[in-house]
């Protein structure tokens, strides 16, 4: 929990409250001020990546249109963020036993990147849909856990490069379902991190539904591929992480296996109601969501629709597919984004406090420019390093038909950017913002990161057509930053779930560490915080995953910093970077 004395004193003499929405809402006069919206400019062709996800052109089967997950980790403890491109076959290709080449590129630490796919070992995990990372047995590296269309696969990191297949012997093997936006998570406090897996739909390769054959594999009258609606869903799973390199499932005993079967597309664990127990959340597609509430005993209750996260603010269900978490009200409190299909709207749950959510997407002013397109990856993040959270999400059809129709879409589309105006409201700053976002693609995963260690974000896109799109944040030079490396002891090594609060004047800001998320994405670890003309931090809070806090006052700002819980805060240089 952060400093409640030092917070209320901060409302007190220098917060005003706004209403937003009917309630009651702390806000910073300081955020109102005008700023310029940064450039997200397409940097891909100078990175020297050349992936390619697999694409089959008439998109008959629902399988064929649901991968894209990327993954940002530093797999090598070089300091550098390196990225795992998940691929897919064509349902052609996988019933001729050929297989789709996933793709990891290292950091060169000069702004390209080196395919080492092979080398690693993780080229070809399975049928990939996305990936997540976990410390899964504390030696201090981070693990990769690739979600699959037939189950998952556990990679453990050699620490020389390389990565071991450990699926089996962990365990894992046993899953056979298909998986999708996979979370590592300490649920129940004994340092080892768990790991949930949502499953989609229940799809046998053998006995696929035909293209256009029912009223379910029609769009508008046009023929298009079959499901998820008219399939059958699959429950999902919670493997307990035994210590020794081992997991058991548990989801029937923890409450957590959605006996009904929904479409369950995205988890992230996150502790919702600050009680210091992880709670968890899964967005199903064309079903009500689940928040699942941790009561302490191994056991979870489930409550989205009584917290306001199961439905939409009018009561219906979405096709829910994207998860941002972010403290975008910088209240201390995570609030949900959840993108959507088109003809409806991405969602925005603002976290009230106490369990309580408000689906405020009209209010904030996304909800009406997320409605023409099919949304999936999403984040929240600080694109101009002023403190405040912006949104970002990525689109992309999934009927390559509609181009030959007259519906007024198109299977590429283009990328949204939502500006924050510090009152609880966004603008949609996507045409300011350069022509990348213009750019018509058939998008899947998002992660977002800073790439070249220059105190600025950069967010890279997985299409499942065509190559990748990386972008970099042109933000104001003036404005400064700060970005914190955690290691838990004996929280979990990667301090998944850890929090850090930077406070300055009547400002505090919140960001938690966090497995998977957005759409089958993993992004950076490190926490990142924009603090405008701030050069100096009044306080540092970090509140590790087992609950004690650590508090450093007076901060230099445009630093990495790294900390080791219990010890102090470290500066971090980067050798091979000339503009650091």
């Amino acid at each position: 929990m952060p400093n409640k004395s030092f917070c209320a004193g901060l409302i007190v003499l220098f917060m005003g409250v706004t209403s937003l929405g009917g309630r009651s809402q702390i806000v910073s006069s300081a955020s109102k001020g005008s700023a310029q919206v940064p450039q997200l400019v397409d940097i891909t062709k100078a990175t020297a990546i050349h992936f390619n996800h697999t694409s089959s052109p008439e998109q008959k089967y629902i399988v064929e249109s649901m991968s894209g997950g990327v993954a940002l980790l530093d797999f090598d403890g070089d300091g550098w963020l390196d990225i795992y491109f998940t691929n897919a076959p064509s349902v052609s290709m996988a019933l001729a036993g050929t297989k789709a080449r996933s793709a990891l590129y290292r950091n060169n630490h000069d702004g390209t990147f080196t395919d080492v796919s092979e080398k690693a070992g993780v080229a070809y995990p399975c049928w990939a849909m996305g990936a997540a990372v976990g410390d899964f047995d504390n030696d201090g590296w981070p693990d990769l856990a690739v979600s699959c269309f037939g189950g998952v696969v556990l990679y453990h990191n050699n620490h020389d490069g390389t990565f071991t297949d450990v699926t089996q012997r962990s365990g894992l093997g046993k899953d056979k379902g298909w998986a999708t936006g996979v979370a590592f998570g300490d649920y129940d406090g004994d340092g080892f991190v768990d790991l949930f897996v949502p499953h989609y739909v229940d799809l046998d390769l053998q006995h696929l539904p035909s293209f256009g054959a029912q009223k379910t594999c029609t769009y508008h009258e046009i023929k298009v591929q079959c499901g998820p609606r008219g399939l059958k869903g699959a429950p999902d799973s919670l493997y307990h992480n035994n210590g020794d390199g081992t997991f058991s499932e548990v989801s029937h005993q923890a409450g957590v296996d959605d006996p009904h079967g929904y479409f369950g597309l995205q988890a992230v664990w996150s502790d919702f109601d600050d009680d210091g127990k992880l709670d968890l959340f899964v967005a199903n597609d064309g079903e009500p969501n689940f928040l699942y509430h941790n009561e302490g005993n191994g056991h979870f209750a489930e409550i989205a629709n009584d917290a306001g996260v199961a439905l939409s603010e009018s009561g219906t269900e979405q096709a829910n597919m994207g998860v941002a978490l972010g403290d975008y009200t910088r209240t201390g409190r995570q609030s949900i984004a959840i993108s959507h299909f088109s003809e409806d709207y991405a969602v925005l749950y603002r976290n009230e406090g106490s369990l309580n959510f408000s689906d405020v997407a009209h209010f904030s002013k996304i909800a009406q420019a997320t409605r023409p397109f099919v949304g999936w990856g999403d984040a929240f993040l600080d694109t101009a390093n002023r403190g405040l959270l912006d949104l970002i999400l990525v689109n992309g059809h999934v009927y390559p038909q509609v181009d030959n129709s007259k519906l007024g879409t198109a299977y590429r589309e283009p990328k949204l950017l939502f500006w924050n105006n510090g009152d609880g409201t966004f603008r949609n700053a996507s045409g300011e913002a350069g022509a990348a976002l213009q750019i018509p693609q058939v998008s899947r995963g998002l992660a977002v990161g800073d790439l070249f260690n220059t105190g600025r974000l950069d967010v890279v896109i997985e299409n499942l057509t065509g190559e990748p799109m990386i972008l970099q944040a042109e933000s104001d030079p003036k404005n400064h930053w700060a970005s914190f490396q955690l290691e838990g002891n004996p929280s979990n090594r990667l301090a998944l779930n850890a929090r850090v609060y930077v406070r300055k004047g009547a400002v505090q800001q919140m960001s938690e560490v966090l497995s998977g998320g957005s759409y089958l994405s993993q992004s950076d670890l490190r926490r990142h915080f924009g603090l405008g003309t701030a050069s100096l931090m009044d306080e540092v809070e970090v509140v590790w995953p087992d609950g004690k806090q650590q508090l450093f006052h007076d901060v230099q700002a445009d630093h990495f910093y790294r900390l080791r819980e219990g010890g102090s805060l470290v500066i971090q240089t980067f050798a091979d970077n000339p503009n650091h």
